[in-house]
C-alpha cells in the first residue's frame, strides 16, 4: 500500500477514504432549464441586455471519442479550444474525460461571452464524476512561443450590442474542471523542484505562465458560478481562481480546491466604483480548501494568501480551509466580509490581514474594522493533511529566503567601477546575491494532490463532488 505522509505543523501519518460520485447528465440539464424557466435563484441571471439574452445551444467536447467541430452529443468536438470561435452566448458545454490542451496544444483558452461549461463526464455522457472516473484536466505544454494567458480565461466585459452599447447579464459557470499548470511551467534544470519565470530560447522553453488556472472576468449585472474544480501548480500574481464582478454582479464560489499556486489561491476582484450599496458585486465563497499557497517568488513580499478580497466588495466566507500560505489566511482590502465557521491553520505571518493589520484568528473579532460583528465559528486548529510521501518530504525540505536576508547579503566591493561613481556623485552597486530558492512550488500530480481535497474537515472545506 502507497504511503501516504501528512503535514501540519508538523508531518504525520493520515488515511483517508476515497468516495466516489456519479452526475446524471439528464438532471444536470434539468437544472438548467429550471433557470431558463424563470424560476428564481441565487445566481439567476438578470438586466440582461438583447445580445445576452440569446438562448444559446449545447455542445459536447470528448477528447477520446471527438473529431470535427459539430460539437454534437453523437459527433463531439475533440477540445474545446477548437469551438471557441463557434461559440454564442449562454451555450452550454459538456465536456467528457480526457487530458486537454487547447488548440495546437497552445494551453489557454479565451471566450469572451458569457457561457456555462461541466466538465467530468464519461465518453458517453450519461455519467458525472469530476474527480475520480472521469477526469477532466485542463493543462498544457511547456514549448516556447506557447501561450501564457490564463488557462481559462473568459472575459466578457468589452462585449458590445448592435448600437455599441456595452452588453450585460447573462451567467457565467465553469463546474468540474481540473486545472493542472505543471505541464505548462519551466522547471530549473528539469528536476521539477522550482519553477523559472524566464523563457530560455535556447532550450526552446517558455516561461512559467504568470497566470491563473480560471480567470473570469464578467459584465455588469453578470452572475459567475466557479465550483467542483481543482486548480493546482499554476504561478500567478493574481489568484489560482480570479473572478471580477462590476456593477450589480453576483458570483457563487464553492467546492473548489486550489493547492500549490503562488499569488493567492482564491482573488475577488471589483470593476464597480460607485456608492449604492445595493449594487455593490457580492460573493459567496464557501466549502473550499486552499493549501499551500506561495509568494510570487522566493523574495517577494506579496502575494502567498490563499484569499484575497478588494475593497469594494460585499463578501461572506462561511466553511473554508484556508491551510499553510506562506503570508496568510485572509487578505482583505477592507472589503465588507462575514466570516462564519472558517478553518484557519498553519499560515506563516497571519490569519486575516485587513489593509496593514495582521491578525491571528482569536483576534480577528477584536481588532477588525470592517468585519461583520456577527460573524462566528471561525477556528485555528491542526489539521491532517495527507498528501503524497515524495512532494511532502520535497515540502519539508524547502528553504525560505526573506527580501531582509537577501539585502543584508549584499556588499559594496571597492571596485574602479564603484569608485567612478562614487566621484561622479551616483549609488554604488552591490555584489549579486542568489534569490533563487532551491525549491520554490515543486510540482505536485494530481494524485498525489488530490487525497486532501476528498473530505472536508468537521464540515469545512470541499469534498469530492456528489450529486444531488
Amino acid at each position: 500500500m502507497k504511503k501516504i505522509i501528512i503535514i501540519t505543523l508538523c508531518i504525520s501519518l493520515f488515511s483517508v477514504t476515497n468516495t466516489q460520485s456519479q452526475f446524471n447528465l439528464k438532471r444536470l440539464k434539468n437544472k438548467v432549464i429550471k433557470k431558463k424557466s424563470g424560476k428564481k435563484e441565487n445566481n439567476a441571471p438578470q438586466l440582461s441586455t438583447l445580445n445576452f439574452s440569446n438562448k444559446g445551444r449545447e455542445w459536447y467536447i470528448s477528447k477520446n471519442t471527438g473529431s470535427g467541430q459539430l460539437g454534437t452529443k453523437e459527433r463531439p468536438a475533440k477540445d474545446l479550444g477548437n469551438i471557441i470561435h463557434h461559440l454564442k452566448p449562454n451555450d452550454i458545454i459538456y465536456v467528457a474525460e480526457g487530458i486537454y490542451m487547447s488548440k495546437g496544444k497552445r494551453g489557454s483558452d479565451e471566450i469572451n461571452v458569457p457561457v456555462k461549461i461541466y466538465g467530468g463526464f464519461d465518453t458517453s455522457f450519461t455519467t458525472r464524476d469530476p474527480w475520480d472516473k472521469h477526469k477532466t484536466i485542463f493543462t498544457g505544454v511547456n514549448e516556447y512561443m506557447k501561450l501564457t494567458t490564463p488557462r481559462l480565461y473568459i472575459r466578457t466585459d468589452q462585449q458590445r450590442e448592435k448600437n455599441n452599447q456595452l452588453s450585460q447579464g447573462g451567467e457565467i459557470i465553469v463546474d468540474g474542471i481540473i486545472f493542472d499548470n505543471g505541464p505548462r511551467n519551466r522547471y530549473h534544470h528539469d528536476k521539477n523542484l522550482a519553477i523559472r519565470r524566464q523563457a530560455s530560447p535556447k532550450s526552446g522553453q517558455n516561461p512559467s505562465p504568470e497566470s491563473g488556472g480560471i480567470v473570469i472576468v464578467g459584465s455588469k449585472f453578470t452572475n459567475i458560478s466557479v465550483q467542483n474544480c481543482v486548480v493546482m501548480n499554476t504561478a500567478p500574481t493574481e489568484g489560482a481562481i480570479s473572478v471580477r464582478l462590476f456593477k450589480g454582479g453576483k458570483a457563487l464560489i464553492q467546492n473548489n480546491f486550489c493547492i500549490n499556486n503562488t499569488g493567492y489561491g482564491i482573488q475577488a476582484r471589483t470593476g464597480y466604483m460607485g456608492s449604492d450599496e445595493a449594487l455593490v458585486p457580492r460573493f459567496l465563497i464557501k466549502h473550499n480548501t486552499i493549501l499551500f499557497t506561495w509568494k510570487h517568488d522566493a523574495v517577494a513580499s506579496y502575494g502567498g494568501s490563499a484569499l484575497a478580497l478588494d475593497k469594494d466588495l460585499v463578501v461572506v466566507a462561511e466553511n473554508n480551509v484556508f491551510g499553510f500560505a506562506h503570508m496568510g489566511g485572509i487578505y482583505s482590502k477592507g472589503t465588507t466580509l462575514t466570516l462564519n465557521n472558517n478553518l484557519f491553520t498553519g499560515n506563516s505571518k497571519y490569519d486575516y490581514k485587513e489593509i496593514n493589520s495582521e491578525m491571528r484568528v482569536d483576534d480577528i473579532l477584536d481588532e477588525s474594522e470592517k468585519l461583520n460583528q456577527y460573524s462566528e465559528g471561525n477556528e485555528s486548529v491542526l489539521i491532517k493533511i495527507p498528501v503524497d510521501q515524495r512532494w511532502a518530504k520535497i515540502y519539508a525540505n524547502r528553504v525560505e529566503i526573506s527580501r531582509a536576508e537577501v539585502d543584508a547579503a549584499v556588499s559594496v566591493s571597492n571596485s574602479g567601477a564603484n569608485q567612478l561613481r562614487s566621484m561622479l556623485g551616483l549609488n554604488v552597486q552591490g555584489n549579486s546575491v542568489k534569490m533563487d530558492a532551491e525549491i520554490f512550488l515543486p510540482l505536485i500530480t494530481i494524485e498525489e494532490a488530490l487525497p486532501a481535497g476528498l473530505m472536508p474537515w468537521n464540515g469545512k472545506g470541499c469534498s469530492i463532488p456528489k450529486s444531488n
